[in-house]
C-alpha cells in the first residue's frame, strides 16, 4: 500500500498501481474492480466538470457544507487534469529501500532536525507531555513529510480535490476530502490561499488530509484556530495527537535492530505476526550488539514482530506497537522505518549496524545534488540541482551509465557517483 500525500517521502517512494489501496492518514480507499486507467489527454478543458460540480452540491450540503459556501468556492473553480496523471502514475523505476532511506535519513536532515528540536524545545516538550510522544518522533515526522515545512506542496486543494472528485478513480474518497476542505473554510480556521498542498490533498507542515485535520488537528498556540500551515506549534501538537490516537505507548520503543542466528528461518514473519520477546530470545535472537532483548521497560511477555525489509542478509528489526502507530500515518513499512530511524538518529543513535545487501548503496541528498551537477556539466537538461531524482535525471544517468560501461539502471547510486568523481579527478590531473 502507498500513500500519495507525503511530499518529501513521495519523491523516493514508488506510487501505487491502478488497483492498489491508497492509504492516507489512516484512511484506506480500496478498489477491487478493474478500472480503466485514463489520463489528462482523455479530457478537454471543463469537459463535464461544471455539471459534475452542480451534481455534487446536494451531497456537499448533506455533508455539512452550506449552499452558500459551496457556491462560493465552486463558482469559478476550474479543473487541473494533471492530477489524474499523478493518480495513475506507475513509475518505471522501483525504489530499493536503501535508496529510500538514504535520501530521507541523511546527515543533512539529522542535523537540521536537531536544530528544530532546540528551536522548538518548549513546544515539543509540552506536546510530548500532553500526548506521550517523544519530541524526536514528532520532529522526525515533520522532517520526512515536508523537510520541516520547506516543501509542503503547491496544488490548490479545492482545484485538485474537485478534479479528483469528478474524474478518474476513487472519486468517492476524494469527494469526502473535497467536502472536508470546504467545511474547514466554512469554519474559518484557514483561508483558501493557505490550503495548498500535495496533488492528493495533504497540506501543512506534517501533511494532514482535510478529514484527518477535522478529526485530529489541535489548537496548541491558543489563538482559537487550528492552523497546520502557519502555526508550527499547532502542526507539531496535531502530529503528536495523531500518533497518540493511533495507539502510541508512552515510554516504549518503536523497535530496534537485532541479530538472528545463522540458519534461522524468517518465513512468515513480519510486523503483524508478533510474538513474545521470550519466544524470540528462545530462538537465539539478540539485540544487534549481542545483548538480551528484555531490557528497561520491556518484559518477556512484550510482543514484537520480526521485520526484514531486505531479507535476512540486510538489517533485521523487532518492532513493537509504536512502529504500528507510525505505520498508520503512511501505510508503508519503508516509510515507518524512515520515521523510526530518523527519530533514533535525533536522539544520538548511529546508523544501522548491518549493511544493506547491495553493491551499489544509496546516496544522500547532497550526493544526489553532486550527481545532478555532474550531469548538467555534461550538457544534460535535467532542471534544478535539488537532490530530487526525477525522470529527466534518471534518463540522463542511464545514458551516462551506458557510456561508462555500468548497468544502465538509471539509479543515482554510489557507483555512478564514484565514476563521475574518478572522471573529474582524471581531468584535473591532465
Amino acid at each position: 500500500m502507498r500513500r500519495f500525500s507525503c511530499i518529501v517521502g513521495s519523491v523516493f517512494l514508488a506510487m501505487t498501481q491502478a488497483q492498489a489501496e491508497l492509504v492516507i492518514n489512516g484512511s484506506t480507499i480500496s478498489s477491487n474492480a478493474t478500472v480503466p486507467v485514463v489520463t489528462s489527454e482523455d479530457y478537454t478543458p471543463n469537459n463535464n466538470f461544471q455539471s459534475c460540480l452542480a451534481n455534487l452540491r446536494s451531497q456537499a450540503i448533506a455533508a455539512g457544507v452550506s449552499g452558500t459556501t459551496y457556491d462560493r468556492y465552486t463558482q469559478n473553480l476550474t479543473p487541473d487534469y494533471s492530477v489524474i496523471d499523478k493518480l495513475n502514475y506507475q513509475p518505471e523505476f522501483s525504489t530499493p529501500i536503501w535508496d529510500y532511506l538514504s535520501g530521507l535519513v541523511d546527515e543533512e536532515r539529522v542535523e537540521l532536525g536537531k536544530q528544530k528540536l532546540a528551536q522548538y524545545r518548549d513546544v515539543l516538550n509540552r506536546a510530548s507531555q500532553t500526548y506521550g510522544v517523544p519530541p524526536e518522533t514528532i520532529v522526525a515526522v515533520w522532517g520526512v513529510e515536508s523537510n520541516f515545512g520547506d516543501i509542503s506542496g503547491k496544488y490548490p486543494l479545492l482545484q485538485a480535490l474537485g478534479t479528483l472528485s469528478c474524474e478518474g478513480r476513487r472519486q468517492s474518497y476524494f469527494r469526502t476530502e473535497f467536502f472536508a476542505t470546504m467545511r474547514i473554510l466554512q469554519r474559518g480556521d484557514l483561508t483558501e490561499d493557505q490550503l495548498k498542498g500535495s496533488w492528493a490533498g495533504a497540506f501543512g507542515h506534517t501533511q494532514f488530509m482535510p478529514s484527518t485535520y477535522e478529526r485530529l488537528a489541535v489548537d496548541f498556540d491558543g489563538d482559537g484556530r487550528r492552523d497546520l500551515v502557519s502555526s508550527t506549534a499547532d502542526a507539531l501538537a496535531s502530529t503528536a495527537n495523531f500518533l497518540n490516537k493511533a495507539g502510541w505507548q508512552t515510554g516504549m520503543p518503536w523497535g530496534f535492530e537485532v541479530k538472528v542466528p545463522q540458519g534461522m528461518s524468517i518465513d512468515g514473519e513480519g510486523r503483524r505476526s508478533k510474538k513474545a520477546l521470550s519466544s524470540w530470545s528462545a530462538r537465539g535472537v539478540t539485540r544487534i550488539d549481542g545483548s538480551p532483548l528484555v531490557q528497561g521497560a520491556l518484559s518477556g511477555s512484550t510482543s514484537a514482530g520480526l521485520m526484514a525489509p531486505a531479507g535476512v542478509n540486510g538489517p533485521v528489526f523487532l518492532v513493537f506497537k509504536n512502529f504500528d502507530a507510525i505505520y498508520s500515518y503512511n501505510a508503508a513499512e519503508s516509510y515507518g522505518l524512515a520515521i523510526a530511524h530518523l527519530s533514533d538518529r535525533l536522539k544520538g543513535a548511529r546508523p544501522f549496524a548491518t549493511s544493506w545487501p547491495t553493491d551499489d548503496p544509496g546516496t544522500s541528498r547532497a550526493e544526489r545534488r553532486e550527481i545532478q551537477q555532474f550531469l548538467i556539466n555534461r550538457g544534460y537538461d535535467i532542471g534544478a540541482v535539488d537532490g530530487l531524482i526525477g525522470d529527466k535525471t534518471r534518463v540522463a544517468i542511464r545514458q551516462e551509465q551506458t557510456r561508462l560501461g555500468l548497468n544502465p539502471s538509471g539509479r543515482a547510486g554510489q557507483q555512478i557517483l564514484r565514476a563521475f568523481r574518478q572522471e573529474q579527478a582524471q581531468k584535473m590531473m591532465q
